[in-house]
């Protein structure tokens, strides 16, 4: 394994990978302009974040070409993402938090929660599933109660 590989990423270094990631799918890449519009950032700040991902092994960058991932690349960007698919599932179906805010606190806890927070989330998930299909909405029963908790507090339950 490449040594430059071990390396701790930064946060911001995890949403370009997995802007990369989702932009890239089965294409040839994704480009620096496509990058920049879906993380929000100027594209000399996408310049810079791809060079240091090449340089630590991650992405195959060209200046003005289509950026991939390596194969270790590809893998912490596949983990990202996982992560935060299991996240927003769980605040979406779980918690029952609207979409689009779910999909704004996922990004920002898939950098913070380690892999035993996830699993146990990911098994919670599934627990939840499982008592559905045994007849007892989980889910429902504490969107219900998350209601009745805040209702006359001032509160806006979702």
């Amino acid at each position: 394994m490449d040594k430059r590989i071990g390396q701790k990423l930064s946060a911001s270094q995890e949403d370009y990978l997995e802007a990369i990631f989702n932009l890239a799918g089965g294409s040839e890449g994704a480009r620096s302009k496509d990058i920049a519009e879906m993380l929000g950032v100027a594209r000399s700040s996408v310049t810079g974040a791809l060079q240091a991902l090449s340089d630590k092994g991650l992405a195959n960058y060209r200046p003005y070409g289509c950026t991939t991932l390596t194969k270790s690349g590809r893998a912490v960007a596949a983990e990202v993402a996982r992560k935060h698919d299991i996240l927003k599932s769980f605040f979406v179906n779980v918690l029952g938090v609207d979409k689009e805010i779910a999909q704004q606190a996922a990004c920002k806890a898939e950098h913070a929660l380690g892999p035993e927070i996830i699993a146990r989330l990911l098994n919670f998930i599934k627990y939840v599933t499982q008592s559905n299909r045994n007849g007892r909405d989980v889910a429902k029963e504490f969107q219900r109660f998350h209601k009745k908790q805040t209702a006359g507090k001032g509160r806006v339950a979702p």
